[in-house]
Order: structure tokens, then sequence, then C-alpha cells
């Protein structure tokens, strides 16, 4: 009875591993169908604009564009403006290369617009030269526009601070310009090329330079065009992303004479120069006066030092019996007469000699 019932129950047994299974089956499948499920509600417009554009971009490519952590809506409908304005896969505008443009920071909307314009403006720009541009930092349509339509660039900036450009011409005369240049985008320079404050620094140098060339203020004044013609000459827009169409002299203003000022400042200088060294010899002068007194103070000294000895040197001449009495009297009488001539003539020295005792 018992090994009945066994073999009764070994079938059962056996058939409940497999229904097991059956039923994890229908699970996972359910699951797939659910997973799909919401794939298709999340991506099923976007498949469907695609696919009704001939964009090709598959439901899977658009579920791997999730795991990648790329927006599907930028790419395909940049994807569908493309093809919708005549690009194709062959002009290089990929799903994988625009994926690879997203992850690498750059605006594939922008640069789809660029290679729009440029297809229609028969500028020839490729994409990959269109998405070097944009990961550049530059703007790619900006610049396909203004290789459309040429941008004016004011010359000084306005912000600078600066209102116009001075120059002097060779007379002297500082006079005050303000310039429109008109540039057109260099596609092929734009990457790696100097942009607008290297455009205004060599122009405002180049008028500069012109006006200072010209001899007189009035030649400038009489042809304004002759500085435009002579900064174009110089090829301002080597290596830059522009090519310069124009240079146009917007205003021209007579300033101040800066050479008379120079002038002016100059001989400024040089009378505080001369009145320094008039001073300094000035100062010279005095110092040799004063010592030219000192010296004459010493010399008198000496004089009177030695008019000093004269007496004593008669005393010893008496003592030693070298001058007699009438010897004396005699030169007394000779000094007298020499005092007398001299006051009698305004012009004597009244001062006697001291009497000598006579031995």
């Amino acid at each position: 009875m018992n090994a009945r019932l066994f073999a009764q129950g070994n079938p059962i047994q056996q058939a409940t591993p497999w229904s097991t299974y059956v039923w994890m089956m229908i699970i996972f499948i359910v699951l797939l169908v659910l997973l799909a499920c919401i794939f298709l509600a999340k991506y099923f417009h976007l498949w469907i604009q695609a696919k009704m554009t001939q964009a090709n971009v598959s439901i899977f490519e658009l579920v791997g564009m999730s795991f990648r952590k790329v927006n599907p809506n930028i790419i395909v409908r940049s994807k569908i403006m493309a093809y919708q304005a005549g690009l194709s896969e062959k002009d290089g505008i990929t799903t994988r290369s625009l994926e690879a443009q997203y992850l690498a920071g750059g605006n594939i909307p922008n640069v789809v617009r660029a290679l729009i314009a440029a297809n229609r403006a028969d500028i020839p720009l490729s994409y990959k030269r269109a998405a070097a541009i944009d990961l550049a930092g530059r703007n790619v349509l900006e610049a396909v526009q203004n290789s459309v339509n040429p941008k004016v660039i004011p010359c000084p900036d306005p912000g600078s601070g600066r209102m116009t450009i001075d120059g002097v011409a060779k007379n002297g005369i500082q006079l005050k310009v303000k310039a429109k240049v008109t540039v057109r985008t260099n596609l092929d320079r734009l990457v790696g090329g100097a942009t607008d404050e290297t455009i205004i620094a060599r122009v405002g140098e180049g008028i500069v330079n012109a006006i200072g060339s010209a001899d007189t203020h009035l030649m400038v004044l009489e042809k304004p065009d002759s500085i435009s013609k002579r900064v174009l000459e110089k090829g301002l827009d080597a290596g830059t992303a522009y090519e310069i169409l124009s240079i146009d002299i917007a205003d021209i203003d007579v300033g101040d004479n800066i050479g008379a000022n120079l002038q002016a400042l100059q001989a400024e200088a040089d009378t505080r120069v001369a009145r320094a060294k008039a001073e300094e010899r000035r100062a010279f002068a005095v110092a040799k006066e004063q010592e030219m007194q000192a010296f004459v103070q010493e010399n008198r000294a000496k004089v009177v030092a030695a008019e000093a000895e004269v007496p004593m040197a008669i005393a010893d001449a008496f003592r030693h019996g070298k001058l007699g009495i009438m010897d004396y009297y005699n030169m007394r009488n000779i000094q007298a007469d020499t005092e007398m001539r001299s006051t009698i003539a305004g012009t004597g020295n009244t001062r006697r000699e001291p009497n000598v005792a006579t031995p």
C-alpha cells in the first residue's frame, strides 16, 4: 500500500519542477513585454519621427543613448533637421558622430544649423570642421552668418573707454579719427585665428602710422581715403579669423597742436636749465668774490705788517750809523710834499708815518 502511494506520488513530484520553469518563463516574458512597452512609450514618438523622415535612428540606438547619458531628443531632432535640409550621412552627420559631439560638450543644434546655412549659401563647410570650430569655443553658426553677411567692427572699441584714434602729422597737428572695419569670417582660419581685438589694434596702429607719415594734417583732411588705402595695403588680416573687406573713415576731427605744445614745453625746460646754470654761475661768482675779498684782506694784513717793520728798520739804521739825521729829515720832507700834492689832488692818503725817535 505504501509502495503504491509512493509510486502514485512520484509523477507529481517529477512534474513540479516543469511548472515552476513555465511560470518563471511567463514572468520573464511579461517583464520583457512590460519593459519593451515602457521603452516604446518613452521613445516611440522619437522613433516614429526618425522613421518618417528617414533619419535612420533605430529604437535600440535610442535605448543605448539613455545608457550612455546622451539626450536622444537633441540627437534625433538635430538629425531630422539636417536630413530635411538635404544633408545626409554622406556629409558626416551620423548618429555616432552626433553622440560623440554631444559627449564632448559640443552644441549639436548650433553645428547642424551652421551646416545647413553653409549648404544653402554654397559655402564649403564639412561636419568635421564645423564640429572642431564648435569644440574650440567659437560660435560656428555666427561665423557662417558673418561669412554671408559681413559684420562691421567699430575702431576703436567703444567699450575700451577711448572714443577716437589719435595721430599726429609731421607739422605737429593732432587728428582724431573714428573708423569702421567691415570683415567677413574666414572659416579656414577660424580655428586658431585672432579675433576682433587684434583687428582693432592693427587698424588703430595703421591709422596712426598713416597720419604720422603725412606732411601736414591738411593732406589727411583733404583725402581721408588715403588712410584706408595705406592701411589696407599692409595686409592686417593675416593670421586672423577674418578677411578685411574695407576700412571706412567715419569721422575725423582736428585736435591740439601737439608740435607747438611740445616746443613750448621744451622751451620751458630749456629756460629752467638756463636759469639753473645761471644760478650756478652766480653762486660761483659770489664765492669767488668772497674768496678775493678774503685774499685782499690777507694782503692788506701783510702790507700793514710790512709797514710796521719800516720804523723799526729806520731805528735800527740810526743805531748802526747807516742813516744820518739829515737823511731822515730829507725823507720826511719828501713824504710831506707827496702828501700835500695828494691832498690838493683829492686822492691823497692823509695817513702820516709815525715819528721815529732820533737816537
